[in-house]
This record gives C-alpha cells, sequence and structure tokens, in this order.
C-alpha cells in the first residue's frame, strides 16, 4: 500500500517546530465545526495538545504530500501519523496504516 504523507502547519502559533524529531507520532482529529475549514483536521501531541493542523492550500503543501481535503476522506475521525521531515515550511508526515 503506497503512503500517504501530509504537511503540519501553523507550528508557529502553538510550540514551534524545534522540539519535533523523526519517528516522533501526532495523532490527526477532523474538526468539522471549524469556522475557518469544514475539512480542518488538528494536529496533537500527548502532553501538549494542538500543535498545528494538516495544510490545506496549494501555499503550505509541501512535496507530495495530501491536502487536508484530500486526506480527510481517506481517514477514520482519529488517525495516527509518523514524523518524516522538520522542513523550514512545516513538517512532512505520514498516515500510520492499521
Amino acid at each position: 500500500m503506497e503512503r500517504k504523507y501530509f504537511t503540519i502547519t501553523g507550528l508557529n502559533h502553538y510550540y514551534g517546530e524545534k522540539f519535533l524529531e523523526r519517528d516522533m507520532k501526532v495523532k490527526l482529529t477532523k474538526e468539522p465545526d471549524n469556522d475557518h475549514d469544514k475539512e480542518a483536521i488538528k494536529v496533537e501531541m500527548e502532553g501538549l495538545g494542538v500543535v498545528g493542523y494538516v495544510a490545506n492550500s496549494p501555499y503550505t503543501v509541501q512535496g507530495e504530500s495530501m491536502s487536508a481535503g484530500r486526506l480527510y476522506e481517506k481517514m477514520d475521525d482519529t488517525a495516527i501519523g509518523t514524523v518524516l521531515y522538520i522542513l523550514p515550511r512545516g513538517v512532512i508526515c505520514y498516515l500510520d496504516e492499521e
């Protein structure tokens, strides 16, 4: 099965990205009541809460990542992802397959 990549964005509004490391786990949760984006997917980490959101704009989606809109229908209400790369404009992760 082909990996599903996504970009975490908005990290600067929370804790930044300096603490993130490859192979760390993140929890994705759909946020259908989000006033700004009906396909919003928040990204959380244990002990911290929200650390960012899955990118949903051509300006914030990096590399071969799926936008939140594309990923939204391919996941349950929650999912787990793994950090792959920490880049200057976002963090690339992949969706863990069950």
